[in-house]
């Protein structure tokens, strides 16, 4: 779809200007969602009027995630203590302009991407377009959303923990995030700079494949029959019942190699101890009080991590990829659910603890590739049900956007559409 909008905008076949006055009207229709936090109107009529019809993404029109830098649009991050204008564009948004893309203006994040279910954020919650009561994941839970349900067909997200993929799995869509620095964070508000990625989020595998290769110079992806490997750790695969029905049958269209990844408690208390001081110095010169409380609980408990264990973890990282490039030498790419469950009820996060066991369920399988810094796809699952997303990483984000192309094409996209 993106590659044949641009191909049309650029021979004069499709206007950029419809393209925006379609997506403005599509997101004006979802605001129930609360997927878009600003719309740039104005701005987004004017580029579209001017526009040259040229580049890889020529008149698509995109939302970009409020931890992201845009300028001119406000730069709040989903946090009521915070109220500012972007004065530059990250980097991202100077690729998606280079490339010819509009952007319409910025979704809905939780509350400075320091949260897994999108339901902390000055405006609310953000809802899943599959069922209005359920949370979409987070922290790139407008961006989700918004694809979803047909706003837009290409919105930037960041994933330090799973923030791209974990949306995406329960919007029933593609989040790809690509490996370390492909797309540099130049920008964007810091949540943990030894794990924070920027990614795309699309509805097809195509797609994503075909974004990245506009903002990042991916090579177009070659689509064999790869070599897959199972993760049989039982930490990735303690599904829930609805969650389960789409996994099995998923397997049972595979011929798969099991493979074993690295100690799952031992690269999750890693990446915990990675992330956790590195957003306590983030946020050290800011006043929490107007905090969400579930962010200002995550801040208190990061303080706890010592020196000491974050020194270790910088070490154990190493090892830890190691040994995940290991297991990639064996098998083309990795599979996981990317999420243990289907959406939760929104009212699950709100919980004295802050909704642990929802995140839990939602976080447990993410992690690894941002420590590792792997290239990693979420994609859909064809269900019946609400979204369940399948899991992809890879040594290379080439091999990771071939093998999400093979798997969706073997597999076949969800039947259901939410737009």
């Amino acid at each position: 779809m993106l590659e044949e909008t641009a191909a049309g905008v650029r021979d004069g076949s499709l206007d950029p200007v419809e393209l925006v006055e379609g997506a403005l009207a599509r997101a004006a229709g979802a605001a129930e969602l609360n997927a878009v936090v600003h719309l740039d109107v104005e701005g987004a009529r004017k580029t579209a009027a001017a526009h040259d019809r040229t580049g890889a993404l020529a008149g698509v029109p995109v939302l970009v995630k409020e931890i992201v830098e845009v300028e001119g649009l406000p730069y709040r991050c989903g946090s009521a203590s915070m109220d500012e204008v972007a004065r530059k564009d990250a980097e991202v948004v100077r690729r998606l302009r280079a490339a010819g893309a509009i952007v319409i203006g910025l979704s809905h994040t939780h509350e400075f991407a320091y949260g897994c279910t999108g339901t902390s954020n000055r405006v609310g919650p953000c809802r899943n377009p599959h069922d209005l009561s359920r949370m979409t994941g987070g922290s790139s839970s407008g961006s989700a959303a918004a694809v979803a349900a047909g706003v837009v067909p290409l919105a930037i997200g960041t994933d330090t923990a799973g923030s791209v993929r974990i949306p995406a799995a329960l919007c029933g869509i593609v989040g790809f995030k690509p490996s370390y620095n492909t797309i540099p964070c130049d920008g964007v508000f810091p949540l943990s700079q030894s794990l924070d990625h920027v990614g795309v989020l699309t509805r097809t595998a195509a797609d994503a494949a075909y974004a990245l290769s506009a903002l990042a110079d991916l090579p177009p992806a070659e689509v064999t029959t790869p070599r897959l490997g199972l993760a049989t750790n039982p930490e990735y695969l303690q599904l829930t019942p609805e969650a389960r029905g789409a996994w099995s049958a998923a397997l049972n269209a595979l011929d798969l190699v099991e493979v074993q990844l690295p100690d799952w408690s031992h690269s999750f208390t890693t990446a915990a101890n990675l992330q956790g001081p590195e957003a306590v110095a983030n946020h050290l010169a800011r006043s929490h009080d107007r905090y969400q409380p579930d962010v200002q609980q995550r801040l208190r408990e990061a303080s706890a991590v010592q020196p000491a264990d974050y020194t270790r973890a910088q070490e154990d990282a190493v090892a830890i990829t190691r040994q995940l490039d290991d297991v990639l030498q064996q098998v083309d790419a990795v599979l996981t659910p990317t999420v243990l469950t289907t959406a939760p009820l929104i009212t699950e996060a709100a919980t004295a603890d802050g909704g642990l066991e929802v995140r839990k369920q939602v976080l447990n399988n993410t992690r690894l590739a941002n420590l590792t810094r792997h290239a990693a796809v979420s994609i859909p699952l064809p269900t019946d049900g609400l979204p369940v997303g399948l899991q992809i990483i890879a040594a290379s984000n080439e091999k990771a956007a071939a093998i999400a192309c093979w798997l969706s094409d073997r597999l076949g996209d969800r039947p259901d559409s939410t737009s």
